[in-house]
């Protein structure tokens, strides 16, 4: 297989180059959590918006995940868009074995029973309307119930394994 001139060298497509094509790909950083036994919750760089009517996001969590089993079931989830003064709280919800909700981390029970995030720049309560199988993953389709765009700052942005900040 061969690339177009100018494009560099093709690669057949593996898990490995999806990941380092999306490596280059600055995306906004989100931390989806969920009430259950004890609370759940990830760092997502897959969150996007699908529709504003209804209003309806979408994100994708692995279903090898610690917290999948608690989504898979979870009726409600909350959405959090985190900022840029928020990097070790990306990290704590993204790291494997970590106790998330303990100090530092402050949160409140909120809409739903939904754990909420204190000092992010906006949040969701969001009502799971389907989960899509996809790979090893699944695409949780949720719709908005109530939240709060009033946070101050600017977004933490997740490029090339690392969390950012947004440069103008």
């Amino acid at each position: 297989m061969t690339a177009p001139s100018g494009l560099g060298t093709a690669h057949l497509a593996t898990p490995e180059l999806l990941r380092s094509v999306f490596r280059r790909h600055a995306a906004g950083v989100a931390v989806i959590t969920a009430p259950g036994p004890r609370p759940v919750g990830f760092t997502a760089t897959s969150l996007t918006s699908v529709a504003a009517e209804p209003p309806v996001v979408s994100f994708g969590i692995g279903t090898g995940s610690s917290s999948w089993p608690v989504i898979a079931e979870a009726e409600h989830v909350g959405v959090h868009i985190l900022g840029e003064h928020q990097r070790e709280l990306a990290g704590t919800f993204a790291r494997s074995g970590a106790d998330r909700f303990a100090p530092p981390t402050q949160w409140r029970t909120g809409p739903e029973g939904v754990p909420l995030l204190d000092g992010v720049l906006a949040w969701l309560v969001c009502r799971i309307v389907a989960r899509v199988p996809a790979g090893d993953h699944r695409i949780v389709l949720a719709e908005a119930v109530v939240g709060d765009p009033a946070g101050a700052g600017r977004p933490l942005l997740y490029h090339q394994g690392r969390f950012n900040g947004l440069r103008d």
